[in-house]
């Protein structure tokens, strides 16, 4: 039966042949034997290629070309050593494309088709790849076949477009015979080809080939794997990259130039100094950052739940400003149960211990009308409520197969299964639906309708979910004569209602009070009746709201009155699939950012069109998880702001660390470029470059990459869709930062050449040291730009202390051990120079601080 709310199918009882599948062993000896369930894919990207990537960069071919340089002007150790250090780039890099790709094929797995097979004689649900030949595969609509299939149970339609190109949808009947597989696209047959959809109806098939064996399999290379799109912040990136490498070549050329004619050095000198000077203006950090930090952010997600189809929806999450959310299995437990019974006037509670004979009827019928074994929740309430309620009676009728099925329409929500009666020709019909909708079928008078709705309105008003029931009777005017088109054909007298209740989660309610302090509000869709759905949004604390759109109000509103009634409305009852796309659309085209979940197949355009699909993996079909960018694993609300939470964190420690990127490259840009233009010696060569960068990419990649989330993140509003760590703003504090330490760095040096007769070397180590220093100093700023930088030294992030040891290792080996201190060109180390160096770090600090003061006292003095 396909219902307003879940969208699914459930199997007809003479779809069910009595088959017990595989055993365990069984799949696992065919598994073994035959392979994975896996298409041909691409292969994954080997170490060599990521080399060959690595050295295709503008850094690392000027590091090639520094290297180079260093060996024709004889100096070797500083040769070997700068090729040295390629060589470490290179495995770091190679260590966190590993880690990303590691991250980016778990989500796969994760997000691998699922199937749902008998093995055991029990219903498993199992990933794709395990599913063998032999294998009894249970298929409902809305489902991605496994595997090529020979169906033995039910009927279905396909969508075998993947294959033959043709978007409609291919009939397929049981046929227990198992013969050859027959042309794609052909209607009729029983063959059923992987990777192809089922549209409608359940079925049971039995798997002839897996793998590359399978008609799709046979495709080759064309479907092997699906690369991930770009996010806009990459994208940014990339251009950001791209024209900051034509600034840093102009420029090195321009200082090749200007330490030739005007300096006086060798033409190699002055490569060497150009060289540098590229490199430090290079944040090639950028790239890295964005792309490890949206692989692992998606990765942390997964561990939280939701899984992430598509890596760029990662940036969204935090810009989301609506979320519009299912009430069944999202804002409720999805565990129905029968909860009240009314007839006439008669009421019945389920905590009552005996069911009053009256009321036998009514459950008989409603069971009637119920397949034996159900996929929905609320069907499956219904028969495990009567087979404890009508136990060892007449009125429970399990040998019973119906003769014929109306199912559920859009102008009529009720289902009617018809049963042969023992007379000839003679039928007993059994319905139940929307009780408007079942009233109608009984053509009562209004009256009798007005007692009706007003029954369903008090039982609504309690959270019950109400379903009116009645039964019918239908002589054959010949025999062998047609079914008559419509329900409303049949004459039936109404037997009453069933209430069944759905407690909502215990973690909604906090849940959504985190949502409306993050300034996220929450739209409830459902198919229920307005009142039961109301009911639900005060018991959760989504709403206190009294009005609710319906879905015929909705399509009665041009696209302006609705976006208009969408502003003070929380609460859609009574909607159809496609009103959901309507509704995306209308809060879009008022400027919202909207996420929202969906698991039927009729929901896969709303899924799509939203700014963050979100599907359910618990109920969901396969169509809808493929629509959409995240699928919650335990369809769980409380599961979608722990993503709306984990998003913020990602975009906000993307900003952290791209403030700190560029803050830390303006001193090396500085140090690398003003020596040559003041004829000054030259303080920052190639070798000290890569150190940094070594020191620099850790930094960016791993230590911000951990931050922990802020404390009032899920306090501020959404940010702009359009948001970006680019801005000028951010960039400009970074700038800013970073000037004011080259400007203490180098007015440093100035005072130290000026006021004390140390050597080159001797100012070299103190500057060096001191810009190794505050690049830590500038870590711990760039974590929390309301706090000191030396405030930042609390312990909620684990690499935090791994960086500073790393730093000091990496200080103690370049100042103490002799030949690395000679390539570097340093002096012997003595306690005035580490004073000073000391002394600039303070000054470092104290610039830092003076910006935050500065930044406060501008924040606290502009008008709100």
């Amino acid at each position: 039966m396909l219902t307003p709310e879940t969208g699914h199918h459930t199997v007809p009882d003479n779809a069910q042949p009595a088959r017990a599948g595989l055993t365990a062993n069984e799949a696992a000896v065919r598994l073994a034997n035959d392979g994975p369930n896996l298409l041909p894919g691409a292969a994954p990207k080997t170490a060599w290629a990521i080399v060959i990537d690595v050295l295709r960069e503008p850094m690392f071919l000027m590091l090639l070309t520094a290297g180079g340089i260093y060996l024709l002007l004889g100096d070797r150790a500083e040769a070997l050593f700068l090729l040295a250090f390629v060589f470490v780039v290179i495995g770091i890099t190679l260590a966190q494309e590993r880690k990303t790709q590691r991250a980016l094929e778990s989500l796969r797995d994760l997000s691998a088709p699922r199937a749902l097979v008998i093995r055991d004689g029990q219903e498993q649900r199992i990933a794709g790849r395990d599913v063998v030949r032999g294998d009894l595969l249970v298929l409902h609509e809305g489902d991605r076949i496994a595997a090529d299939a020979q169906l033995v149970g039910g009927q279905l339609d396909v969508d075998e477009s993947l294959l033959t190109g043709e978007a409609v949808p291919v009939s397929k009947l049981s046929d227990t015979k198992l013969h050859a597989p027959a042309i794609p696209g052909e209607g009729g047959g029983a063959t059923l080809f992987a990777s192809t959809v089922v549209t409608k109806g359940v079925g049971l098939a039995v798997v002839q080939a897996t793998g590359a064996r399978t008609a799709v399999g046979g495709i080759g290379a064309a479907l092997a794997g699906t690369a991930e799109v770009d996010s806009g912040l990459q994208r940014a990136s990339r251009r950001l990259i791209r024209n900051l490498t034509v600034v840093a070549l102009l420029l090195a050329l321009a200082l090749v130039l200007v330490s030739w004619l005007w300096d006086g050095r060798s033409p190699l000198e002055g490569l060497l100094a150009g060289i540098a000077l590229a490199m430090a203006i290079l944040p090639e950090e950028i790239p890295v950052i964005l792309t490890v930090f949206l692989a692992l952010g998606a990765w942390r997600l997964s561990k939280s739940r939701v899984l992430t189809r598509r890596v760029p929806a990662v940036e969204a999450l935090g810009a989301i400003t609506v979320l519009a959310v299912d009430k069944t299995g999202t804002l409720t437990q999805n565990r129905m149960q029968v909860a009240e019974l009314a007839a006439g006037d008669a009421v019945f509670q389920s905590s009552a211990s005996d069911l009053p004979e009256h009321f036998h009827t009514l459950v008989e019928f409603a069971m009637l009308a119920t397949p034996l074994d159900p996929f929905d929740p609320m069907e499956k309430a219904i028969q495990g409520f009567g087979h404890t309620r009508l136990a060892n009676t007449e009125h429970v009728h399990d040998d019973r197969s119906p003769a014929h099925q109306y199912d559920l329409a859009r102008d009529i929500l009720a289902i009617t299964r018809v049963f042969a009666d023992t007379r000839p020709d003679t039928y007993v019909l059994a319905t139940k639906g929307a009780p408007e909708a079942v009233a109608d079928l009984c053509h009562l008078p209004a009256p009798a309708r007005a007692a009706i709705q007003q029954q369903v309105e008090a039982m609504a008003t309690r959270g019950l979910r109400v379903l009116g029931v009645a039964r019918g009777s239908w002589q054959a005017p010949t025999p062998g004569a047609p079914w008559p088109a419509s329900q409303h054909d049949f004459d039936f007298t109404f037997l009453g209602l069933i209430g069944l209740l759905d407690p909502p989660r215990p973690e909604v309610p906090a849940a959504i009070a985190e949502c409306r302090a993050a300034g996220v509000r929450v739209v409830m869709m459902t198919g229920d009746h307005p009142a039961t759905a109301r009911a639900i949004a005060a018991q959760v604390g989504l709403s206190d709201r009294a009005e609710v759109v319906t879905g015929p109000e909705l399509a009665a509103l041009d696209d302006a009155a609705l976006r208009e009634r969408l502003r003070r409305v929380d609460v859609c009852a009574r909607l159809a699939p496609e009103h959901k796309l309507r509704l995306v659309r209308a809060l879009q085209a008022d400027g919202q950012v909207v996420a929202m979940t969906g698991d039927g197949v009729n929901d896969a355009p709303a899924l799509k069109a939203a700014d963050v699909g979100i599907a359910m993996g618990e109920r969901g079909t396969d169509v809808a998880r493929e629509a959409a960018a995240l699928v919650l694993l335990d369809d769980s609300f409380a599961s979608i702001v722990q993503a709306i939470r984990g998003g913020r964190r990602i975009f906000d420690n993307i900003t952290k660390a791209t403030r700190f990127v560029f803050a830390v490259h303006m001193p090396i840009i500085a140090l690398a470029l003003l020596p040559a233009l003041l004829h000054w010696p030259v303080l920052l060569l190639p070798v000290h470059i890569v150190l940094l960068e070594l020191l620099i990419d850790p930094a960016c990649s791993i230590v911000f990459e951990a931050e922990p989330a802020a404390a009032d993140l899920m306090r501020r509003p959404p940010r702009s869709l359009s948001a970006s760590p680019f801005t000028l703003g951010n960039i400009g504090y970074a700038l800013v930062q970073g000037l004011g330490i080259a400007a203490v760095l180098l007015a440093g040096h100035a005072l130290l050449h000026h006021f004390t007769t140390w050597s080159e070397a001797d100012l070299r180590l103190v500057v060096f040291t001191a810009l190794v220093l505050a690049l830590f100093l500038l870590i711990l700023a760039n974590r929390d730009l309301a706090h000191a930088a030396l405030a930042n030294l609390r312990g909620d992030n684990p690499w935090l202390a791994r960086m500073f040891v790393g730093v000091a290792l990496v200080l103690a080996a370049v100042m103490l051990i002799p030949g690395l201190r000679a390539v570097m060109g340093f002096a012997s180390v003595s306690l005035p120079p580490l004073a000073a160096a000391l002394g600039l770090l303070i000054a470092c600090g104290l610039w830092l601080q003076t910006l935050r003061w500065a930044d406060g006292w501008r924040l606290h003095w502009t008008p709100a």
